[in-house]
């Protein structure tokens, strides 16, 4: 591959094995106050913003009240973030093999996640790698969510790179999108959601695992 100036990296499902926590959080809290919640309703949002998703849930669950649905999001937010604080959030294959890789060729990173500062910097801070990335853009730092790229185009900037010379890794459809969108490579490490065409189409590679990427980088 072409030489790299600069590396961003998703976060939940990615650097993370956080997906199936905020499935089992929300899930708990949703059996407790019986709300009709599943995996599959889960599976359609993941990758999507915290605010989208909450807009959704109004949405979907609107015969609930407002108030008894702002009260399920946010008992699983604070679920979730009690499992983060315990620390046993585990690590995805391959994130400290690659972080070691880019580190040996000078190569810079940075967080780009929908989630929201504190969590990240929760996750990142329990892993013992946020000295590892030289910044994070959170959903706080921009407007419009993925698919939309605005996100990935702020990331790219704060590194001050060319968008060829810069490297997406993505676990969601939105995120694969989003990069697309932006005019910046992208490979993809599936993590709930097996790829569709599309969006094979719209990635420079896919990947079980990050531990595959070094050999491809070095390449």
């Amino acid at each position: 591959m072409n030489k790299l100036d600069g590396v961003i990296f998703d976060m939940d499902g990615l650097l993370f094995d956080t997906e199936l926590i905020y499935y089992q959080s929300t899930q708990t809290v949703a059996d407790a106050m019986n709300f009709p919640y599943s995996k599959e309703l889960y599976l359609d949002f993941v990758g999507v913003s915290d605010e989208e998703v909450a807009k959704n849930y109004h949405e979907i669950f609107h015969e609930f009240g407002r108030e008894r649905v702002e009260e399920f999001i946010k008992r699983s937010y604070n679920h979730t973030i009690e499992v983060f604080q315990t620390g046993k959030v585990p690590l995805k294959e391959g994130v400290i093999e690659l972080l070691d890789y880019l580190d040996e060729q000078n190569i810079p990173r940075m967080v780009a996640s929908s989630n929201v500062r504190p969590a990240i910097e929760l996750l990142l801070e329990g892993a013992g790698i946020r000295e590892r990335f030289v910044g994070i853009v959170s959903a706080e730092d921009v407007t419009r969510a993925k698919p939309d790229p605005e996100i990935f185009k702020k990331a790219q900037k704060s590194l001050g790179t060319e968008p060829e010379k810069t490297l997406i890794f993505e676990d969601s459809f939105h995120g694969v999108t989003a990069a697309h969108a932006a005019g910046i490579p992208v490979i993809m490490v599936p993590d709930l959601l097996a790829p569709t065409q599309e969006i094979k189409a719209k990635t420079l590679e896919i990947f079980d695992s990050l531990l595959e990427v070094p050999n491809y980088l070095a390449k």
